[in-house]
């Protein structure tokens, strides 16, 4: 497993920006835009660092995040996220949002911290149990 980033919602793009780049000294690597979904994801990283912060600006609605609203997920790569997610159901670990696609997962800590798991390179293909099993959503 490999650790990829964390996610934190941001209210205000351009002082969050500020502040990481310009304060902190991290690096843009990457941005995306979802127009259909309205929302910005900015990845920021650090010259030795392998993990990133991934910035989740939403276009419409200024939310103000309280404290564990604005904190996302933790992000893990793995090498197959079928067998992967097989093993932490099979200790009791619900999955909140099956890898149906064979690309991404979500499931929670005991502390009800996101987990994101993402299949390292390729999705694999859609195979059962997994298309068949319920998306709660609570991701």
């Amino acid at each position: 497993m490999k650790f990829l980033h964390t996610m934190v919602r941001v209210s205000n793009l351009e002082a969050s920006l500020d502040f990481y780049v310009k304060h902190l000294g991290l690096i843009e690597t990457r941005r995306k835009e979802f127009p259909e979904g309205k929302f910005t994801l900015i990845f920021l990283t650090c010259e030795q660092a392998t993990a990133e912060i991934e910035l989740t600006y939403n276009w419409e609605g200024n939310e103000d995040y309280t404290s564990g609203r604005n904190f996302g997920h933790l992000a893990f790569e793995v090498y197959d996220i079928y067998q992967t997610c097989q093993q932490l159901q099979d200790a009791g670990i619900t999955i909140n949002r099956p890898p149906r696609d064979g690309h991404m997962a979500f499931v929670k800590s005991p502390d009800n911290v996101s987990i994101e798991l993402l299949q390292k390179g390729s999705s694999l293909a859609p195979k059962e149990p997994w298309l068949s099993m319920e998306n709660t959503g609570q991701w």
